[in-house]
């Protein structure tokens, strides 16, 4: 049975924080709404776009939500047509990529970013092709439910025994469980470790390349 490692983009593959804040200030400077602070913006990362503006505006409609989330796509997408955009790699990913495809690992992406936004991150690394499934929140609901997880395994022939979700966020290791699967925490991102045991990561690593020796350790634990 194939080995697959799903990775999580934003906070994981990528440090895209300070632009995706620029986009929620954008957004919601054009509402009239306050912002609250990046420390607070940040825990939202990896939700889908009209969950996260939930999180962020409790209070609000649903259909204020979906009218924010769309204000922050345009405001994204400005950034993006500026050259404003920011998604650099982490420092190590590229090692763990190349290493993992070397050990006969497959991998693949499961995020709340849309399919456009995951293309043009991956292709402005020349990354793409590498991964035999993408799964956004285009075609998915939001984490932590599992579909993503699910149709990436099945994408590649793995199964949830032999799949392991990479990810900074709670809701990555929660979709893991959700799954079947195992997950391990990305501790250079969006939300802090202890988070990411209590929603069910089997380990937490500091730094990608701690991803290697942890992957061997718990994939068919």
């Amino acid at each position: 049975m194939n080995r697959l490692a799903i990775f999580d983009c934003d906070g994981t593959l990528v440090d895209s924080g300070h632009t995706i804040y620029r986009a929620l200030s954008i957004a919601f400077a054009d509402n009239e709404l306050k912002l609250p602070p990046p420390e607070v913006s940040r825990r939202v990362i990896g939700l889908s776009l009209t969950e996260a503006m939930a999180a962020l505006m409790p209070e609000a409609s649903p259909e204020r939500h979906v009218a924010v989330a769309e204000d922050y796509k345009r405001a994204f997408w400005g950034l993006r047509a500026a050259g404003e955009v920011e998604e650099p790699l982490f420092d190590g990913v590229l090692d763990v990529l190349d290493r993992l495809e070397d050990d006969g690992w497959l991998l693949a992406v499961a995020t709340g970013k849309s399919d456009r936004g995951l293309k043009h991150c991956l292709e402005s690394h020349d990354i793409h092709a590498r991964f035999v499934s993408l799964q956004t929140a285009d075609r998915h609901p939001s984490k932590p439910h599992p579909s993503m997880v699910s149709q990436a395994i099945a994408d590649a022939g793995a199964s949830p025994a032999t799949s392991v979700v990479i990810g900074d966020t709670s809701f990555d290791m929660a979709m893991a469980v959700n799954a079947g699967a195992r997950g391990i925490g990305a501790g250079w991102g969006y939300h802090d470790a202890d988070e990411l045991v209590a929603a069910g990561a089997v380990a937490v690593a500091e730094r990608p390349l701690d991803l290697l020796s942890l992957l061997e350790e718990h994939a068919n634990a």
